[in-house]
């Protein structure tokens, strides 16, 4: 019997909720709660929420403007920023951004939405978990002394040290890591290693079935035959497609698909334009089709419009969008299952390759998508973006020498893909 849980997640950006979404069976009452934005939150605790959101969209739209915009991220960025990992050494002293969250959260900030839980809870008769991907709502939990377990889920490839409690080797507060380097970073930022659950990125269920992961494979074995159109990788790892995937269909049963995803400030939507006016040809011969994923940024979704409008495109390239979130996302991942590559910023949606796609990585903005970028590139689960203007030219060529192809089954036989159905096991148990 599935234990409900908090699941409590912040509407700052796709990220956070993103992780979050896979989880929603496990919430009680069916929802997710937003800390910054849930029935009866006080004004001064939106404020501080609101504040923070406004800074990060208004940094992140700065970094687009010419000269000026990247020098400002970059001041951002510092209080951030992850350090080298090697030499490994004691990083478990607090950083600037670490002490000003914790300050501001011991002048209350979170007391009411934790006090709110609590009552919930005499209801209940019991403490359910909470269940959070953001650390700050953890830290919330922990100093206004929530009595059930606290479990953040970490959403990157890597973390800074504001991710880890002030005082780490006494914190209750224990943490789903999605990779092997974040599980050793915690542990160097002094958190106990008993409070260090490898589990993965929590990827959604209906895109993958259960743990014999049928969906995932019978996905896998359309995409792979548009992603290796000369039969290069496959002649040279043919027995591993087999041992994996069983054998293929003789063709495919649709076009080669790209997805284009604009991160949820609206980052790089000028690449997707770039795309669709250099694969122009293409798109109206039928051989591809590319959707560009607007999120539920309306002023995103105006202007891809428009540009579709006036390159004439009738048929072959899709916006996805959604005024709901929650809508979004489950019209991103039904799309997502007859995506053949995924071209984003290196953000949460890297651990996607996981479901075998292969992701094109546009560039990253900020410390955390570096690192993203990184671990992707080494996993051989992804390939740095030529330029956008021609890719007509490098993607094709890529296509025929089997890149992507290849990519595609480092993803899905070397990436967690059970990340979802690990969480629902440890808090079962």
């Amino acid at each position: 019997m599935e234990q409900k849980s908090w699941i409590i997640s912040v509407n700052m950006g796709y990220g956070h909720q993103r992780t979050a979404f896979p989880l929603r069976e496990l919430a009680l009452g069916g929802d997710i709660i937003n800390a910054n934005n849930y029935q009866g939150i006080p004004r001064q605790d939106r404020n501080i929420w609101e504040s923070t959101r406004t800074l990060y969209e208004a940094i992140a739209g700065f970094y687009r403007i010419p000269l000026i915009g990247k020098p400002i991220f970059g001041i951002f960025d510092k209080f951030q920023k992850i350090f080298d990992f090697y030499p490994k050494r004691d990083l478990s002293r607090p950083n600037f951004q670490l002490k000003q969250i914790i300050s501001i959260i011991k002048s209350g900030w979170g007391r009411h939405l934790i006090q709110k839980l609590k009552i919930e809870n005499e209801a209940l008769k019991r403490n359910p978990p909470i269940i959070t991907t953001f650390f700050t709502t953890a830290f919330m939990a922990e100093i206004f002394d929530y009595p059930g377990d606290i479990f953040c889920i970490v959403c990157d490839a890597d973390i800074s040290r504001t991710w880890a409690p002030l005082n780490p080797k006494i914190s209750k507060i224990k943490y789903f890591a999605p990779t092997e380097r974040v599980m050793e970073r915690l542990m160097l930022y002094g958190v106990n290693p008993d409070n260090i659950i490898f589990s993965g990125y929590p990827l959604p269920v209906k895109n993958i079935g259960n743990e014999q992961m049928e969906i995932l494979k019978e996905d896998l074995r359309q995409r792979i035959l548009n992603l290796d159109p000369q039969k290069k990788y496959f002649e040279k790892y043919g027995n591993l497609i087999k041992a994996n995937l069983g054998e293929l269909p003789n063709s495919s049963r649709r076009q080669l698909t790209i997805m284009f995803s604009v991160g949820g400030a609206g980052a790089q939507r000028e690449i997707g334009i770039s795309i669709i006016r250099s694969l122009n040809q293409k798109i109206r011969s039928g051989l591809v089709k590319v959707v560009l994923s607007a999120g539920i940024k309306e002023k995103v979704k105006i202007y891809f419009e428009k540009a579709i409008s006036a390159l004439n495109f009738h048929q072959g390239v899709e916006i996805l969008f959604e005024n709901d979130i929650e809508n979004y996302f489950r019209k991103f991942n039904s799309i997502l299952r007859k995506t053949d590559i995924l071209w984003t910023k290196p953000s949460e949606l890297s651990f996607y390759s996981a479901l075998g796609i292969p992701i094109i990585v546009s560039p990253p903005i900020g410390s955390q998508e570096e690192f993203n970028k990184r671990w992707l590139l080494k996993s051989g689960f992804g390939l740095t973006q030529e330029n956008p203007k021609f890719t007509s030219q490098w993607l094709f060529d890529w296509l025929d020498k089997g890149y992507l192809a290849e990519a595609a089954m480092e993803g899905f036989v070397e990436g967690e893909k059970l990340g979802t159905l690990k969480i629902k096991e440890v808090i079962t148990k």
